[in-house]
Parts: structure tokens; sequence; C-alpha cells
């Protein structure tokens, strides 16, 4: 039995119980050869008496020493003899996943696709050096306070290299283990990859896709069932993500966990900047931007393949709805309303009219009709006609006098009140 102040291997010193499993229990402690503190975790006598596990384990720990990375627990030592094997790791100052998902219930989708992305990372690193981890679960990612994540516990997982379990050993948590696990197969990378799904499912929902009252169970529900529906409030990108980690055939999945941290962490990205791209209204399409006159996209709207334009000039508010008949910029009845565009005259094509009605030419109403015209043209011709026949008549009272004028007037019957000359 093992105790605060033991020593292991001569120089760890047990300080403090942090957590237990399957496979053994974790230790706080300090090593007193270079002064740091460090997590020891001691594996459970029992598994001692399996034929060569303790050269898997030496093997593994070998092979997680060469490991690298950011978020991957470094391992530092270890010792085994007939009664004891343990493994000294980096301390990590901070919570497992599984204590802070115990204390608030759910995560938010872009905090939950962050931790998944830097999980993916980890996993993604393990993988390329040969190793599965086989048994990824909230208790092995420990966050720290700045919110990065380490993957840890590594106990348990399979190395080409190192050549542990092969098919017909089951190994790992039975809430998140793959299909392909719970059927006795190879644990491979997508295994690893299902797991981080269940993870995040969890992180999401607030509980585990499947439950059960045994492991065996539990098991069989990862082989046979479908996963019930995520929250109502998980956004629809995310929700496509975690499932299809969760598919049962592996080549369903994504690829690799490179692939999954890209996604998640693109999701994180969007989700974290709080802009949310509302859908059109259920049972409506949605309407294009119309183009103004000459077949040119409005400004602002992209053309297929080009990035959209941001026009110089801030966007106008929206004011009242426009009277009947007048252009549309945005508004519309029974909806919010949203920014108006420019819009800029583009110059009419060769032959086409300069003006239109309403677009700054005059009204139709402003033009002289064919009858006032014609009454004009009238009116100058009686005017020329006068003109003429009073020249006429002044050259002949110069020429006869008087006399001649009045004798070329003959009035064959007299008006009636008149006197005849």
């Amino acid at each position: 039995m093992h105790g605060a102040g033991m020593q292991l291997g001569g120089r760890y010193r047990l300080d403090e119980r942090i957590g237990g499993g399957g496979m053994g229990e974790v230790w706080r402690g300090t090593d007193e050869v270079l002064g740091r503190t460090v997590a020891v975790k001691i594996m459970l006598p029992a598994l001692l008496d399996e034929p060569g596990f303790a050269e898997r384990f030496k093997a593994e720990a070998r092979t997680m020493a060469r490991l690298k990375h950011p978020g991957v627990v470094n391992v530092y030592d270890y010792s085994s003899d007939a009664t004891t094997a343990f493994l000294v790791m980096e301390y990590i100052d901070g919570d497992p996943l599984s204590r802070t998902l115990n204390r608030v219930g759910r995560l938010t989708a872009a905090r939950t696709m962050a931790l998944i992305a830097q999980a993916a990372d980890a996993l993604e690193a393990a993988h390329a050096a040969g190793i599965v981890h086989r048994d990824v679960k909230p208790g092995n990612l420990m966050v720290r306070a700045n919110g990065t994540l380490v993957l840890t516990d590594f106990g348990i997982s399979r190395s080409e290299m190192a050549g542990m379990t092969g098919t017909g050993t089951v190994l790992g948590t039975a809430s998140y283990l793959s299909p392909e696990q719970a059927a006795g197969q190879v644990a491979t990378p997508a295994s690893d990859v299902y797991a981080l799904g269940v993870v995040a499912y969890q992180c999401l929902a607030g509980r585990r896709p499947f439950e059960g009252d045994n492991p065996l169970e539990i098991a069989m529900k990862h082989v046979r069932e479908t996963p019930p529906s995520l929250p109502g409030d998980t956004p629809p990108a995310v929700r496509e993500i975690v499932m299809r980690a969760l598919a049962k055939d592996p080549g369903n999945r994504w690829p690799s966990a490179a692939s999954l941290s890209a996604v998640a962490r693109q999701a994180s990205a969007t989700l974290g900047q709080g802009v949310v791209i509302p859908g059109p209204p259920a049972g409506t399409a949605p309407s294009s931007p119309a183009p103004v006159s000459g077949g040119q996209p409005n400004p602002g709207q992209a053309m297929p393949g080009q990035p959209a334009a941001h026009p110089s000039a801030p966007p106008q508010q929206p004011g009242p709805p426009p009277s009947s008949g007048a252009p549309h910029h945005g508004y519309q009845p029974g909806h919010a309303p949203l920014a108006t565009q420019q819009v800029h005259y583009q110059p009419p094509a060769s032959g086409a009219p300069a003006s239109a009605p309403g677009a700054g030419g005059p009204a139709r109403g402003d033009r002289p009709s064919p009858l006032a015209i014609a009454a004009v043209i009238l009116f100058a011709v009686a005017i020329v006609m006068c003109a003429g026949l009073s020249a006429y008549l002044l050259r002949q009272a110069t020429d006869g006098g008087l006399s001649n004028l009045f004798t070329m007037v003959k009035v064959d019957h007299p008006i009636e009140g008149s006197m005849t000359i």
C-alpha cells in the first residue's frame, strides 16, 4: 500500500494522491534529486502478473519519452521491480476536463471546439510516432488555467514499435470505446478519433452518448446504436464535426486527428468571434441582391470566385419603409431593416436613352403636348399672313391712292342696317 511520504526508486517522494483508475493511481510527488514536482503513476500490482506486461510497459515508456509535443505530457522516468511498476511524468498544474464537466455540466460550442482541436493536435503527434492512445477521455485531458490542454496517461497505449496487445484484447474505458475496440479488433488512430468525438459530445450535451448498467452493455451500444441527437442549441457545423467523428465505420470518420483538429479550430475561431450568421426564415428561399443596370454587381456583392468588395463609404442607416413604387434597398415589410447598399450610376450603353423617368431627366408631364405645338405653329403662320397682307395693302395705297382701294370692293347685296356706297 502506498501512502504520502513514501519514496520510490530512491528519489521520488509521494506527496498527495491526485487520481486513480483501472490501471493504477496517480500521485503528485517530488523528485528529490532535481528538486522539481512530478506526477508519479503507480501501476496496479495485479497487472504485474500479466505475462510480458512489465516489458511492454517499459518499451512504451521509452517510446513516450522520445515524443516531444506541447500537448503531450513529458515522460521522465520508469522503474519496476517484483512488486511495483511506476512511471514518472511531467506534473500539469491544472484540472482534468472530467472535473470541470462535473462542476459546470456543459461547455459552450466554441470552448468545446477549442479543446478538441488541442487534443487532436496531441493525438496527431502520437499517431505520427506510431502510438495509439486507446484511452482518450476527459480524465486524461488536463486543462491549465490559461486554457491550454495536455494529453496524459498513455499507460495502455499501443505502440507499433512496442508490439503491445493485439486482436481479442479489450483495453480502455467502456464509455469512450470505439466500436472496433468493443468488438475486440486492434485499435488504430481512427479509434482515438472516435473517443475524442465522444468527449466532444459529452462537453456539448452534458452527458455521454451511451450509458448502461455495466461496461459490456455500454460497449455493445457503441457497436449497435446511434447516438442521441445533440442539444438543439448546438451549431450545425459543430454537430456535423462531432457526428462524423462518431461514425461506426472507421473509414467514415475524419481521416486523421490532424483533419479533426483543423475543422475544430476553424469552428472555434468562427464561434469565438461572436458573429451569428442567420439563415433565411423557415419556409422561405434566400434572396440574392439585385444587380444594377448593365448587369454589374452591387457594391459589396462578390462575383463567383472573387472576394466580396468593401466600399469605402460607411454604410447608410436603415430608414423608414419606402413609398409605394420606390425601389427597395434591403427593407422588406415584416422583416428587420437591413443596411442599405450604395448604388452607383452606370452610364447608358451606346444608343440607349440618356435618362429614364425618375432618374434625373424631365418628367413626362413637363414635356409640351403635340396639340400645344400645333397651336403655336398655326399662330405663327397667321402672323406671317397678316404681315404679308398688310404690306400689300400699304403698297397699293401708296401707288393709287385711297380711292383705288375702295373701288376694289364691290358690294352686290348691302347688309341690312348699313349704307351702300
